[in-house]
């Protein structure tokens, strides 16, 4: 991860360096935050080299595979999504996982891919790419995702995100910022997997929000 740091830095520097907006002042920020980054130690297990291609873009080397799953005890009860991005080279683009104590199964099924589109959001400018020239494959093992965001939300929102019954649909927040979060990419295209069978990314996240939620229930 540090690695990966330093390089947003220096993509940074580069940057503001094109359009003539790196001041004395500025690089001598940066500078210092490149030395303190650089003195950070490591503690938790590098991921690269753990997950293969992502196999979802072989043909695609211009998109980026964004993988989540998300999983509740209880359902209400405590819960955790996950998620992992990675380039047409498989590297790891960015990662996070995040736990709620009383939440639902398919509020942290949403959560992962919005999670995930929101960092990536913010970190693609960085390195000098334009979110709204790139195109992401969201692959998930939850259909009511897939399924809604293929399906689902034109109707709600031609109907002023109501139900063909007239009721707004559950989880309507994280649905209306799923909708918003997509707009802010090329193309944002949904993938279903199935779960459980052997998918190395797929397993990659449900086994990081499984520990999440071991560690906050030990």
């Amino acid at each position: 991860m540090k690695k990966k740091h330093l390089l947003s830095i220096k993509n940074i520097e580069k940057w503001l360096n094109e359009h003539d907006a790196l001041s004395v002042e500025l690089q001598s920020d940066l500078d210092s935050l490149k030395m303190a980054v650089s003195k950070v130690v490591e503690t938790e297990k590098e991921v690269s080299g753990e997950l293969p291609l992502p196999s979802e873009i072989s043909d695609e080397p211009m998109t980026l595979a964004l993988y989540s799953d998300g999983g509740c005890r209880g359902n209400p009860g405590p819960g955790a999504f996950a998620y992992v991005v990675q380039e047409h080279n498989g590297a790891i683009l960015a990662e996070g996982v995040e736990f709620e104590g009383m939440t639902t199964n398919n509020r942290m099924e949403l959560s992962g891919p919005l999670r995930g589109l929101e960092e990536l959001e913010s970190i693609l400018p960085t390195q000098g790419k334009d979110p709204l020239l790139t195109k992401i494959k969201v692959i998930t093992d939850s259909k009511y995702v897939v399924d809604g965001m293929k399906s689902w939300v034109k109707g709600w929102k031609a109907r002023g995100w109501k139900k063909a019954d007239n009721k707004p649909p559950e989880n309507l927040e994280l649905w209306q910022a799923l909708d918003e979060a997509r707009t802010k990419f090329m193309e944002v295209e949904w993938t279903w997997v199935r779960g459980h069978a052997g998918h190395p990314q797929n397993e990659y996240c449900d086994r990081k929000a499984n520990e999440v939620m071991d560690k906050h229930q030990s």
